[in-house]
């Protein structure tokens, strides 16, 4: 696969989603229409949302992915739409973890992590992203907490 396009024009408070399988056009509308939906209790908050829907796409790697979106500082998660969301009844797509500050961890004093890291990755449902991007934004929550939240589900999915 050749290398793929910068993401451009992309706001800081919009949720990034890249879309990497074009097997089912209906399954994505249904992806974006239900991320598209406000946010919050009383769906107080606009959704803001980036989407990445250019057949360059296709096939993308989630590794190829983050390679591709690591150079926005502004971003910690990326969302992707691949064969798995497209397939599954809740469209449930893969949330990839941008942050990896614990890469040169010492040793000597990082051994549990070292030997355990946390998950960098998960699934979450289109009307998830929003509070986990907002979340991950601001500090407010760590990926970990939302994988471990996302893996306590029977399905393996984060849900609103």
């Amino acid at each position: 696969m050749t290398e793929l396009p910068e993401i451009i024009g992309r706001d800081e408070f919009a949720v990034l989603i890249v879309r990497t399988d074009y097997e089912d056009a209906a399954a994505w509308r249904a992806v974006v229409e239900e991320a598209s939906r406000p946010s919050g209790l009383g769906g107080d908050y606009e959704a803001e949302i980036h989407l990445v829907d250019d057949p360059v796409w296709a096939g993308a790697t989630a590794e190829a992915v983050i390679a591709a979106v690591k150079r926005d500082e502004d971003l910690s998660v990326v969302f992707i739409a691949d064969d798995t969301t497209m397939k599954s009844a809740h469209h449930a797509l893969l949330a990839l973890d941008l942050c990896h500050e614990d890469e040169d961890l010492d040793p000597m004093y990082y051994q549990e992590l070292i030997d355990s890291p946390p998950a960098r990755e998960f699934r979450s449902t289109p009307a998830a992203v929003h509070g986990v991007h907002a979340n991950l934004s601001i500090a407010n929550v760590d990926f970990h907490e939302f994988a471990e939240s996302a893996l306590a589900d029977p399905d393996g999915v984060l849900r609103p």
